[in-house]
């Protein structure tokens, strides 16, 4: 999640009608840790192609919560078959094989140890992750609803999946992609670098070797597909990941709009690739910030340039993809003071005067659902009153309370941003997990140290 840049055009607080109006509309909802209570108030969106589900923080217990209530209620209820976050593709992969009953995927390392480490390795996702094991255990192979990673990050670990995938189907042709990732390999546990030194004139890029290495992936999949569909769906995927993480890391130092758009560029094609694997049934709920789900187009992000997977997603899908916010007021947070930095347990500031956060506050309710989707009647005057630009607050895996203002709040226009939004007055941090293997568990345990 980044920090944008504010306009200073916000003066005060919302109108009174407008807080009368969130009142009005406002559905009380039960305690999001009771999923069987919680999860049928969002049956509504079940006729979607898409629901994406975001969150103010990357570190709030409430909104872990939630957003598995409601996604054991769509795939239970209404067919969903693909849960796709905001992670890497090969950490994801990791709960994937567990949930899905799958040998476990070769790795290089630990799954979920680059920082932030309590953003999916937390109580919350395990919970969720053993209730869609045991879903899917009685289900067929091809019904079992799957856990991906939408991001771009994981260049090292992608490499490896991709070379240890054609060790096994194709040894010839693995030889030479490890000559083709060789330009790359020496910079894959610390990618920054690399593309410091391209920017900077001090090396060529690898951009033509990880294109061609794909491309040859992709030529060949005819080959490979009749070996194992699945097996060569990921490393196709981690390919996909080495070339646009390649260009990530040399986009970065072009400035901020260029390296977030090139991110939810890729976290969208990747959706598009699972529901196209997954085929024409297929359906997706999106878990990632809500700086991400949002229509971007309805923010300071978009006035400034920077699209998302939320606009995406709208311009691709229409009415058929529901974006839901997530709002919270004061409690504590799991987050970081700075990049890098050890998580700490921190307290929320209340919201500012001038925030959408605000105006839920005054509302006096403590757990809510206000839905606007439909635009018509009653609705229609809701988001009408919603359509004024107020500060939103966006707290990612560093919070910094001190500089709250200029750090974690971006002007919106939350009718047009989201279809729906889940208001939380107070929340709690998550609980992160520990080193420990669980006696017993499986191999496939996506947790361990």
């Amino acid at each position: 999640m980044g920090i944008v840049e504010l306009r200073d055009n916000v003066d005060g607080g919302a109108s009174d009608e407008m807080v009368d109006a969130l009142r009005a509309h406002a559905e009380s909802l039960p305690s999001p840790y009771d999923h069987e209570d919680f999860g049928p108030f969002f049956d509504r969106y079940g006729d979607a192609r898409v629901v994406l589900l975001g969150e103010a923080t990357h570190g709030s217990s409430e909104f872990y919560a939630a957003r598995a209530a409601i996604t054991r209620r769509l795939i239970t209820h209404h067919g969903f078959n693909i849960v796709a976050v905001e992670a890497d593709w090969p950490d994801a992969a990791h709960i994937d094989a567990y949930v899905r009953h799958h040998a476990a995927r070769p790795r290089r390392g630990d799954s979920f140890v680059r920082f932030p480490t309590w953003m999916w390795r937390n109580a919350e996702l395990l919970a969720f992750a053993d209730w869609l094991r045991h879903h899917n255990e009685a289900l067929p192979a091809e019904q079992r609803t799957a856990f991906r990673g939408l991001d771009v990050y994981s260049l090292g670990e992608s490499i490896h999946a991709v070379l240890a995938y054609l060790d096994r189907v194709d040894p010839a042709e693995a030889g030479k992609a490890r000559a083709r990732y060789g330009c790359l390999t020496p910079w894959q546990d610390d990618p920054v670098l690399y593309g410091r030194a391209v920017v900077y004139g001090q090396r060529d890029s690898c951009e033509d070797q990880v294109v061609a290495q794909l491309g040859e992936l992709l030529a060949a999949r005819l080959g490979y597909l009749k070996d194992d569909g699945e097996a060569y769906f990921d490393a196709a995927q981690n390919a996909r990941i080495i070339r646009a993480a390649e260009r990530y890391y040399r986009v970065m130092y072009q400035g901020s709009a260029a390296s977030w758009n090139l991110r939810d560029r890729h976290m969208f094609d990747t959706l598009q690739a699972l529901l196209a694997h997954q085929g024409p049934q297929a359906k997706a709920v999106v878990w990632a910030h809500n700086s991400h789900i949002g229509n971007a187009a309805a923010t300071a992000m978009g006035w400034s340039g920077e699209f998302n997977i939320g606009q995406l997603c709208r311009n691709a899908y229409g009415e058929d993809a529901v974006l839901i916010g997530f709002g919270t007021d004061t409690g504590t947070v799991a987050a970081a003071s700075d990049w890098g930095g050890e998580m700490e347990i921190k307290t929320v500031r209340p919201a500012r005067q001038d925030s959408y956060e605000h105006a839920f506050r005054r509302t006096g309710l403590a757990r809510t659902l206000t839905d606007w989707r439909s635009r018509t009647g009653d609705k229609a005057a809701l988001a009408e009153l919603l359509s004024t630009p107020y500060l939103e607050r966006a707290i990612g895996v560093v919070y910094r309370p001190e500089t709250e203002r200029m750090s974690h709040y971006f002007e919106a226009v939350l009718a047009e941003q989201f279809d729906a939004f889940i208001w939380f007055e107070q929340t709690k941090a998550v609980t992160p997990l520990g080193r420990e293997r669980p006696h017993g568990a499986p191999e496939t345990w996506p947790f361990g140290l």
